[in-house]
């Protein structure tokens, strides 16, 4: 344990380090330690407005295909999960084993086909090149499914039709509650691999005002490389700490139901 607390928490804190550092100084003095005058404030404000401000648009392209994408991909998931947990119906074996197979193929071996068929309907360069292949979960499916199974007592479903309930309202006021858990866990899964998401947009995306934080991070770095071109080391590691924030706030808020989501199925009452 605290060799795994070693390797998860020495990145963070490099990085934090790091991010109060200037320019000059991130070579100045060792990484683990502070060094040269606090920068960090200015370095936040130097990257929202650096290159015309383009991380601020980085940044909103990240919350669209974030709320839209893994909110999408959260719905579809719950709904589906649920229907294929408390629904027979013929053909439910086949779609389990499509489920599984799914969940078995990386993404990236996807990413060259997703490519070629988006480019031939002519949708390379937009944000549904992003996310309409998001809006696809499988894992987040068999969770919900998983899920629902065990947390969705069946006596109760049937308690709410005799009360005279049809199916979408027992969906929409009956169960949601019982699968709040397990619908927090898939959005947390689904935002931090939307968020995170690199692959995909690297090779749908040419234009850089449709770029996500990741990619876009990438881009800076790449200039800092380069030949002639203006070192910005301090603005990709204070924008990579501004990127990661948004996820570990996520999980310290809603870690109670992640937990309880994750734990829901593994044993039986």
């Amino acid at each position: 344990m605290t060799a795994y607390l070693v390797y998860t928490l020495v990145p963070l804190a490099w990085l934090l380090i790091n991010a109060t550092k200037t320019q000059a100084a991130l070579f100045s003095t060792p990484g683990l330690a502070f060094g040269g005058p606090f920068a960090l404030f200015d370095n936040i404000a130097e990257t929202f407005t650096y290159d015309g401000g383009i991380f601020l648009r980085w940044l909103g392209n990240t919350l669209l295909y974030v709320v839209v994408g893994a909110g999408g991909a959260t719905a579809l998931a719950t709904a589906a999960g649920y229907g294929l947990a408390k629904y027979r119906f013929r053909g439910r074996k086949a779609v389990f084993a499509v489920l599984l197979g799914a969940i078995a193929i990386p993404g990236t071996v996807l990413a060259v086909p997703t490519f070629l068929m988006f480019s031939n309907l002519g949708l390379t360069n937009t944000p549904w090149a992003i996310i309409i292949p998001s809006l696809i979960s499988p894992f987040g499916l068999y969770l919900i499914w998983v899920y629902a199974t065990e947390a969705v007592p069946d006596e109760l479903m049937e308690a709410a039709r005799i009360d005279g309930a049809g199916e979408v309202r027992i969906f929409l006021t009956v169960t949601l509650r019982l699968l709040a858990p397990g619908i927090v866990t898939v959005a947390l899964f689904a935002v931090v691999s939307t968020w995170n998401n690199y692959f995909l947009p690297l090779i749908m995306l040419s234009k850089p005002d449709w770029y996500p934080l990741t990619v876009g991070l990438n881009q800076w770095s790449a200039q800092a490389n380069g030949a002639g071109a203006q070192p910005v080391y301090h603005l990709v590691i204070t924008g990579s700490l501004i990127t990661i924030t948004p996820l570990v706030v996520a999980f310290l808020l809603l870690q109670r139901f992640w937990q309880s989501g994750l734990g829901a199925g593994s044993v039986k009452q």
